[in-house]
């Protein structure tokens, strides 16, 4: 078996299929992104043998494991056989050791060129890191109040070419308090990470990347340190479109959403609604009156946002006011800027 390094498995992981034999609980916490989990235990499997290393020691977890395994055999270099390219694949476990070695021999015998990531995820996830410290991008960011089509336009950026990171999208989260509505279940910010991670590699660092403003939290995860202080660096755009076109914008995100679903969300912010806010807000909603309900919620988007640019003072800030909505327009005119 050959050992390589994460750096030469990102390198080559669009060309060679890529397993992780850890554990379906491991995997779905966090894995690297195009990764196929082939377990070489259960969950229930690798507590099994965790507690037999701990009370009664190596030998006896190990001949345990191979009880586990053992009927697993064929299957494993099956599927193996059928994702490998010319033979070839690669594969990684936790730290690089005793799972993916034994997975790895048995390719071998099989007639396969197995790769072994030395380290394991472990250190992949220390490469993640490293990386989004040492790789700068030329980042741009698009910044504007809440309902400003911000997503639209980026999504408008890229339809004409230019290069993009949607946050949101990695994070399956709007960023807002409804931002989880109409959303897939959120990644841990592990997962979110590797994510980024694998979305700044896919970019040409030799041209400007737009992004989104953002809060450092995005629903339940969190952008990470180096990407954020580029993120802080970077020259902001801040568009501003007229009142109207915003409540557009929300009123047909959220028409037709059941009261109850938007009602939580409303109910989280309280605090800075005031009462009356809250009630006058919850009975549009129960009224289909969304608009309203919308306008109601701006008043407190607004003024978080505008403390939100104060407080994190981007290096170079650019305003740029619209009197109209339009995606593609507004797109190709910050494009020419």
């Amino acid at each position: 078996m050959k050992k390589i390094s994460p750096q030469e498995l990102l390198a080559q992981k669009m060309q060679l299929p890529l397993l992780d034999v850890r554990t379906p609980a491991e995997f779905e916490r966090g894995h690297i992104p195009g990764a196929i989990n082939l377990p070489l235990f259960s969950n229930d499997e690798r507590v099994i043998i965790g507690t037999l290393y701990k009370k009664e020691g190596k030998d006896v977890a190990v001949e345990k494991g191979l009880e586990f395994v053992g009927p697993k055999l064929s299957i494993f270099v099956k599927k193996a056989k059928e994702l490998a390219n010319n033979k070839e694949i690669m594969l990684h476990c936790w730290r690089g050791g005793m799972r993916s070695s034994s997975m790895a021999w048995l390719f071998e015998t099989a007639g396969l060129r197995p790769k072994v990531l030395l380290g394991g995820y472990k250190a992949y996830r220390q490469q993640v890191h490293q990386d989004f410290s040492e790789r700068k991008l030329d980042l741009i960011v698009l910044g504007g109040a809440t309902g400003s089509g911000k997503t639209l336009i980026l999504h408008a950026m890229q339809d004409q070419g230019h290069q993009i990171i949607d946050l949101e999208q990695l994070a399956n989260h709007k960023g807002s308090s409804f931002g989880a509505i109409d959303e897939e279940p959120q990644p841990i910010t592990e997962h979110f990470e590797n994510l980024l991670h694998q979305k700044i590699l896919d970019q040409d660092l030799s041209k400007p990347v737009w992004t989104e403003n953002e809060s450092r939290g995005i629903g339940t995860v969190y952008i990470p340190e180096g990407f954020w202080k580029q993120m802080r660096m970077a020259p902001l755009f801040n568009i501003s479109i007229p009142k109207e076109n915003r409540l557009n914008i929300l009123t047909q995100m959220y028409v037709g959403k059941d009261p109850s679903v938007l009602i939580p969300a409303f109910e989280r912010i309280r605090k800075k609604l005031g009462g009356q806010h809250l009630n006058r807000a919850i009975e549009s909603l129960h009224n289909g009156d969304y608009r309203t309900a919308a306008d109601i919620a701006l008043t407190y988007y607004d003024k978080a946002y505008g403390y939100g640019l104060q407080k994190n003072k981007p290096s170079r800030v650019t305003h740029k006011e619209f009197d109209y909505f339009d995606a593609q327009r507004i797109a190709t005119e910050l494009n020419q800027d």
